[in-house]
């Protein structure tokens, strides 16, 4: 038995180690940064940070600030580009984030990004708080249908989302799940990769996951939608914040979102090429140069009539 749990424990080991090296030669998972709560309640990641996308055909970055995207050599004229995992973009080289893009197409203007996924509309709303100490003009916050529902608790609680409670008036921030066992097994990357491909919240899925589909129809959110929009009306100045729609959102959501005050861009895909991947629902570089190029033309004007 002795000899047995022996070669067991060499064999693991052995396993182990060729795991680590095809992990780390082949880039088999994209590699995440590590996170930190700021004194403001919001996710950040941790400065100075490298890694790679699946594949290894690029990588990513971390700055000074704890987001992704390139720092501007000065915050005069600035504007900040706030979003989630679309802005935070670590599926695109960083030739293809919209602070270069837009950098490029509105050189009188700086940008910085701050994007993280996850982000609902509200957390994206105390994130332009915190940043208003760079002092920028506007703020860009780029929103799917979804950053609104998940913003309500009282159409389904997110732990790990901020959200706000409505009937009580207040923002309740998100938590990080699993942060200590990340951080300890975030340096060993096949480890880290078991952690991801397997994760222990995936157990109940896989023992339902061939059942058979129920269609439903989608319930109406419309009242929290609007109380939100209330809420959002009285909390945050809405002045400085255009709020940015990804494509084939719908009417009502934008009606209820320009009623609150905001200003609005409406991306529009059509007619055009394909602004997603095969595989993924996240944009291409051509969908973010398409992004870029739609949102320049609304700061281009709002030059005209706000000369710097």
């Amino acid at each position: 038995m002795g000899k047995f749990l022996f070669k067991f424990v060499i064999f693991l080991s052995a396993g182990f180690v060729l795991g680590e090296i095809v992990v780390r030669a082949w880039h088999i998972t994209s590699e995440v940064p590590k996170r930190y709560l700021d004194a403001n309640n919001i996710q950040r990641y941790s400065p100075k940070q490298q890694g790679y996308w699946k594949g290894g055909n690029h990588s990513w970055a971390t700055n000074n600030l704890g987001w992704t995207g390139t720092l501007p050599k000065s915050y005069e004229n600035l504007v900040t580009v706030i979003g989630d995992s679309f802005i935070e973009n670590f599926m695109n080289p960083t030739e293809c984030h919209q602070d270069l893009l837009l950098k490029a197409r509105v050189p009188e203007m700086n940008f910085v990004e701050a994007a993280r996924s996850g982000v609902s509309f509200i957390e994206a709303m105390e994130i332009a708080n915190s940043m208003d100490s760079l002092k920028p003009k506007l703020h860009l916050i780029y929103v799917n249908p979804t950053d609104f529902t998940e913003s309500v608790r009282e159409i389904k609680v997110h732990s790990d989302i901020t959200q706000v409670d409505l009937t009580n008036k207040k923002v309740v921030p998100g938590i990080m799940k699993s942060a200590r066992l990340k951080s300890m097994l975030y340096n060993v990357k096949f480890a880290y990769y078991l952690f991801q491909r397997f994760p222990l919240t995936d157990i109940k899925f896989n023992m339902v996951a061939h059942a058979p589909a129920k269609t439903a129809r989608q319930p109406d959110h419309s009242n929290h939608i609007k109380m939100l929009m209330q809420f959002v009306k009285e909390k945050y100045n809405v002045q400085n914040k255009i709020i940015v729609f990804h494509p084939k959102l719908p009417d009502a959501l934008k009606q209820e979102v320009q009623a609150a005050g905001f200003k609005t861009i409406s991306l529009n895909s059509e007619g055009k090429g394909e602004w997603t991947f095969v595989y993924d629902h996240h944009w291409t570089c051509y969908g973010h140069k398409q992004a870029a190029d739609q949102v320049s033309l609304y700061l281009q004007n709002w030059l005209r009539s706000n000369p710097l």
